[in-house]
């Protein structure tokens, strides 16, 4: 993974463009800030204030960027007082942020990543999508999740079979990004169960050759996470993981995002916010 670093942390007043409710206590909140569209590198994340009531930041991963006009989106999903009061903040209203925060996924030389998010774990993989999309790799996303999607999903133009996986998420298709959508609820055109259930049916879809060109990159929570990186491991595959942790400072000082990682001297506590938070799969499962 790439070292860790404060390098491109900012401190900077944005101001809100655009928010966005969705069905799932699910919003996205699109920002103005020229600064970190521009630094930003898929799996980063900001850690912003969400009222004047509450001094402790929230840290959200950075779904989208759009450097010409310099914007940033952020998926987020209500599950405290802190995302509640964010939820609540109007289009003009300004927002403290700091980031962007992290280290990033590293792209290889494997030209099929397979890219897995669930729930509030889909950013990560939107944004690698995006910065990808014009590149010679051949990307495949499963996204999932047990509330309805933020999204109003669509028939995929790709009518490769997949089961019961026919609709994508419709930026990724604008993209030329070839996805399909996993949950366990019934949903029309999505895959009925687990996001790791329909990347089996993908990696056996493919042949020897196409599977050596896989790698593959996750976040969502920690049980999907492990899931995913024992499938990669039953697969032979590398794997690249977003970890999800309580934060505090999110810029190192704290230490109270602390996890166990495997080295090559044995293990050491890293830090998720600045030593992550991504990770190879095999050093943290």
């Amino acid at each position: 993974m790439n070292k860790p670093h404060r390098d491109s942390i900012q401190v900077l007043d944005c101001q809100i463009l655009a928010h966005y409710q969705f069905e799932g206590s699910q919003y996205i909140l699109t920002i103005d800030s020229p600064e970190i569209a521009k630094a930003t590198k898929p799996g980063q994340f900001v850690h912003i204030t969400v009222s004047d009531a509450l001094a402790m930041r929230r840290p959200i991963s950075i779904m989208s960027v759009d450097v010409e006009n310099g914007t940033f989106d952020l998926l987020y999903k209500v599950v405290g007082e802190g995302t509640r009061q964010l939820a609540e903040r109007k289009i003009g209203e300004v927002l403290s942020v700091i980031g962007p925060i992290g280290n990033s996924f590293e792209m290889t030389d494997k030209k099929r990543p397979l890219l897995i998010g669930g729930g509030v774990g889909m950013p990560p993989m939107i944004a690698i999508a995006q910065d990808i999309k014009d590149s010679d790799y051949q990307s495949f996303v499963i996204l999932g999740s047990e509330v309805p999607f933020p999204f109003d999903e669509k028939l995929a133009n790709n009518n490769k079979h997949y089961e019961s996986a026919t609709h994508t998420m419709p930026l990724l298709e604008d993209w030329d990004v070839e996805c399909r959508l996993a949950s366990l609820q019934d949903y029309k055109g999505v895959y009925q169960g687990y996001v790791t259930d329909l990347a089996k049916v993908y990696l056996d879809s493919l042949s020897i050759d196409e599977l050596a060109e896989v790698e593959v990159y996750s976040c969502g929570p920690h049980p999907m996470l492990e899931a995913v990186a024992k499938l990669a491991k039953e697969y032979d595959l590398p794997c690249q993981v977003s970890l999800e942790e309580y934060m505090a400072c999110a810029i190192g000082g704290c230490a109270g995002c602390v996890v166990e990682v495997q080295t090559n001297t044995g293990p050491a506590m890293k830090r998720v916010c600045i030593d992550g938070p991504i990770f190879d799969a095999i050093t943290v499962f």
